[in-house]
């Protein structure tokens, strides 16, 4: 454990800082997860609206920082990969 006190508050920040970031990656695994049973339940208005919130929560965690843009754009892209296969099974 620290001495110094600026190094104490440093690392209160950085927990603070990883649950938040924590909170954004676990939120959007959770959308990813219910595109794919929206997907399967084949409801073309409930996987419109899942991939719409999560391209949004996407978005949101890589201008935050909790996401590497390049890492935000490939799980896009997956998202919109699932979308078409939905698209293409009917």
């Amino acid at each position: 454990m620290a001495n110094i006190k600026s190094q104490k508050k440093r690392i209160e920040r950085a927990l603070r800082e990883r649950d938040e970031n924590r909170r954004y990656t676990s939120r959007i695994k959770t959308y990813f997860r219910r595109l794919e049973a929206a997907v399967a339940g084949g409801d073309a208005e409930a996987i419109t609206t899942e991939h719409r919130t999560l391209v949004r929560t996407i978005d949101k965690a890589v201008k935050r920082g909790a996401l590497h843009r390049n890492n935000g754009a490939r799980k896009k892209s997956r998202a919109a990969r699932v979308v078409r296969g939905a698209g293409a099974t009917e």
